[in-house]
């Protein structure tokens, strides 16, 4: 299965999976990414860390370790 941060720029993603457990998880909950959502990866930072996306028609930004926690087709 492929994660988030293995996602090219301008490429979208449907959530299928979130792993993760507590704090973590209903943090990446809360900002609207749950599953069935489509992510488009906007921008990446140079040295990869953090990741720009658009998320229910907003942008996002979230580190790279979280987007390693979010399973997507």
């Amino acid at each position: 299965m492929t994660v988030l941060s293995d996602v090219k720029v301008g490429r979208k993603a449907i959530v299928v999976r979130l792993n993760g457990e507590g704090a973590l998880r209903r943090r990446i909950m809360d900002m609207g990414i749950t599953k069935g959502t489509e992510i488009t990866v906007r921008k990446v930072a140079p040295l990869g860390d953090p990741i720009e996306l658009t998320v229910r028609g907003y942008e996002l930004t979230i580190r790279k370790s979280e987007a390693q926690n979010i399973e997507v087709e």
